[in-house]
């Protein structure tokens, strides 16, 4: 569908408008020193009980993937990485927790990764600094040099070693392993035995949860190769199923102005929430849900200016209102891009594993998720899946890539909308990454169909994804 005349464009911007943007700017800088002015697990609460859980349970799933068939093995760590790649991003992720926590068990527990990993000479360091040290500091070094050094036999005390260990550490894969190791150490078939069993259980349970959350990526990914085929097929036909236009009938000048001004208004809402308190965890999570609020104003002032000028309102500007025919063909682009989004995620996962990358644990980890009431986990879902997809569809793709798309065309509208958008997440590089290409196929889907069905549906399905490979590993 071809676009429609726009209106005379205003020759200056205005004093509000540069207000507005200097409003936005100082978000951005103030956005850029919460994020980047302090360490990372800072912005988490409980941190050591996070990284627990985050280590504790991947693995876990490394133990069950190591009693798996040989062949799913090689799969696995084609696609996500081994138990060694784990470990030694574990080791750098609790030494950056070190760094700035005084809990003893987060010594504990690098120590317990650092034998795990085979790195004894860093081991045999640790214990005789730890024996001049006061406090449940030369309980910890004699545990240590037991289980992988084998220099203090005399410290296994059965059964007392047992209750020791479960005041020292909680339930799971770093308490196990500390005790398989010091029960191998001094033969105590009975509690190797125990520990063996909780581990296999464990990783087990997690196995069976991978297994399924692989089947259905795969799924995915054939359905969306069958529908690239037949896009491809019926390449000829030009007509979008949707009812949004391009270049949009609006100036690029005017779609700045609201982008700015409604912008504006947005920050300082964000940054109004951001201040308040926001202690409980349901207050913490109305304070989330509220904060998508920050977008109406710019989607509200983009209906007033740039849509009801043409006659239109949001659903059809936007391509919201499709046709039972074109079902199938919004569908089969959904199928497309996810494909192509998976695709792309498992080549930009095999790149990050050969310059040695990864996304920091805390761009990723939700609290609601992973350890909050059902009630919590599941409003905390329809936030991640549901509404935020819809109102970031809206701007970035809708507002954003419409109004770039008047001047820099499409494929210089989708990078320039897809870099602002993972810039906006605060992610490190590889996250970055993930995000853009994720971005590009939505700008290319929204360009191709003229409907933001196929982006809101897909950017829906990649975050409970996300979200359930949080609840999948961390919960239960």
């Amino acid at each position: 569908m071809d676009s429609v005349p726009t209106a005379p464009e205003r020759q200056h911007i205005g004093v509000t408008t540069v207000l507005a943007a200097l409003v936005l700017l100082a978000f951005v800088a103030f956005a850029i020193w919460v994020h980047h002015g302090a360490a990372r697990v800072e912005e988490i609460a409980e941190p050591e009980r996070a990284l627990a859980a985050v280590v504790g349970r991947t693995l876990d799933l490394d133990e069950g993937v190591d009693r798996a068939p040989a062949w799913e093995r090689a799969v696995y760590t084609a696609l996500l990485g081994g138990r060694a790649d784990d470990l030694a991003q574990a080791i750098r992720w609790y030494q950056e927790l070190a760094a700035f926590s005084l809990d003893p068990g987060v010594d504990l527990h690098l120590a317990i990764l650092e034998g795990e990993a085979g790195r004894l000479d860093r081991i045999r360091r640790r214990v005789d600094e730890w024996d001049r040290r006061d406090g449940d500091f030369p309980a910890m070094a004699g545990w240590i040099a037991a289980a992988y050094l084998g220099t203090r036999p005399d410290v296994y005390r059965a059964p007392e070693l047992d209750a020791e260990l479960s005041a020292a550490l909680p339930p799971g894969w770093f308490r196990d392993r500390l005790a398989l190791g010091l029960a191998v150490r001094a033969g105590d078939d009975g509690l190797a035995g125990a520990a063996r069993a909780a581990l296999a259980e464990r990783g087990g349970r997690l196995l069976w949860r991978l297994r399924a959350f692989a089947v259905a990526q795969a799924l995915v990914v054939v359905l969306g190769a069958v529908a690239v085929v037949g896009l491809a097929r019926r390449r000829g036909d030009r007509a979008r199923p949707g009812s949004a236009v391009f270049p949009p009938p609006w100036s690029g000048r005017e779609g700045v102005v609201v982008l700015v001004r409604g912008g504006a208004l947005g920050a300082a809402l964000m940054t109004a929430f951001f201040l308040a308190p926001t202690g409980g965890g349901a207050l913490r999570l109305a304070s989330a849900l509220a904060s998508n609020l920050a977008f109406l104003p710019v989607l509200l002032m983009a209906r007033r200016r740039l849509l009801r000028p043409a006659g239109l309102g949001l659903r059809v500007g936007f391509g919201l209102v499709p046709q039972r025919r074109d079902l199938g063909t919004l569908a089969a682009v959904l199928l497309a891009v996810l494909a192509l989004g998976q695709a792309g995620q498992w080549g930009l996962d095999a790149v990050a594993r050969a310059l040695d990358l990864s996304s920091h644990w805390t761009e990723w980890f939700e609290p609601d998720l992973a350890w909050g009431s059902r009630a919590v986990a599941a409003v905390t879902l329809v936030d991640v899946v549901v509404v935020t997809p819809i109102f970031e569809e809206l701007l970035f793709r809708g507002l954003l890539f419409g109004t770039l798309r008047r001047g820099l065309g499409a494929p210089g509208a989708a990078v320039a909308s897809a870099a602002i958008f993972a810039v906006a997440h605060g992610y490190g590089v590889l996250g970055f990454t993930s995000v853009f290409w994720s971005a590009l196929l939505w700008a290319w889907a929204y360009e191709k169909t003229g409907s933001l069905w196929p982006c809101i549906a897909s950017h829906a399905a990649d975050n409970l994804a996300a979200s359930l490979s949080v609840l999948l590993v961390l919960r239960g």
